[in-house]
């Protein structure tokens, strides 16, 4: 039993050190960053209700962090794609411009449809969550996202179809 808590610790000391190694990733950081963004984001949940009010609003954004296939085959009308992947101080300035600017988030696992273009993530993996701690993260604090699951064939969504993904 101690053999295996020393190794153990080993590993997770090799493991924490090599993290450590690269300046550009910051892995603690990130966590820290996710724990403060927690309680933050629980007050920025919205029902669709809200999000389609707020999405009226000609200053609002609604960012769509799919990626540019899954956009491309479908999205709620007047988002706007800037996928995740693609997430960076320059592509999130150009998209979004100013930084007090309302951001309203949404992705595949707020729709019941489980189908193409927007097919279920594991739950802990879903999409808002990366997205709202990101933007978050490079200062957009100014962010809600959609907090329901709706069928993107109800005409409220106002859903374009644009084809398969």
């Amino acid at each position: 039993m101690i053999r295996t808590l020393a190794l153990c610790l080993a590993l997770c000391a090799t493991a924490a050190s090599a993290q450590d190694r690269n300046p550009q990733i910051d892995y603690a950081g990130f966590q820290k960053l996710a724990s403060e963004v927690s309680e933050y984001r629980q007050a920025r949940l919205i029902d669709w209700r809200e999000f389609a009010k707020m999405a009226r609003d000609p200053d609002v954004l609604v960012l769509d962090a799919r990626s540019a296939d899954a956009y491309a085959a479908g999205h709620i009308g007047g988002a706007v794609n800037l996928p995740f992947t693609d997430f960076t101080a320059a592509s999130l300035a150009r998209v979004i411009g100013k930084d007090d600017r309302k951001i309203l988030i949404y992705c595949n696992n707020n729709f019941s449809n489980n189908q193409a273009p927007v097919q279920t993530k594991a739950v802990r993996l879903a999409l808002n969550i990366q997205t709202f701690i990101n933007l978050v993260g490079y200062g957009y604090r100014n962010v809600h996202e959609l907090n329901e699951v709706v069928d993107f064939n109800d005409p409220r969504i106002g859903w374009v179809n644009s084809g398969p993904a």
